[in-house]
């Protein structure tokens, strides 16, 4: 498997974040990682946190609620909401912290956004966009620690998919 780097574009005129990582790896089992979350967990919590699932239900209209786990047990609950699903294609997403009922807390920055998946020469690209309320939101995150968080995330996903499942 070749090493791919995350690219990660800020536009706080716009108000968006986008990040992109092409892998080496058929797009199915690439579809799977984002839409299954026995592989979600695998991969989506920045080491040494993890991902941990309460709920998952990939359809339009469907959520994954889900607990970001420190090593010492501590949760800091999200969850993403499916607004309309391309298979292999397309994923659009409402993001937010919440609590463990899956109510949105306000205080902290939510986004509307997408994941697209494109078949390249010698893999997939994709590429999450996501679209923020004010700068301030995209400052928040970026304090928060998200550019470190996703690309080891995404470094977790390039690993997993080198495996067979």
């Amino acid at each position: 498997m070749i090493s791919n780097k995350t690219n990660i574009e800020k536009n706080l005129v716009e108000k968006t974040i986008l990040v992109s990582r092409e892998f080496d790896a058929p797009l199915s089992n690439v579809w799977r990682a984002y839409t299954e979350s026995e592989l979600l967990e695998q991969w989506w919590g920045p080491s040494p946190w993890r991902a941990e699932t309460k709920s998952f239900d990939f359809r339009v209209d469907g959520a994954w609620l889900y607990a970001m786990v420190s090593p010492e047990g501590e949760k800091h609950w999200a969850i993403m909401q499916y607004t309309a699903i391309e298979p292999l294609v397309r994923i659009e997403i409402v993001d937010a912290f919440c609590d463990a009922m899956g109510v949105i807390n306000h205080a902290f920055p939510k986004s509307v956004g997408s994941f697209t998946f494109t078949k390249t020469q010698t893999g997939v690209l994709v590429e999450f966009k996501m679209n923020y309320l004010s700068e301030q939101d995209i400052l928040t995150l970026v304090e928060m620690g998200f550019e470190k968080g996703i690309t080891i995330a995404l470094d977790q996903l390039e690993k997993l998919l080198g495996q067979s499942f």
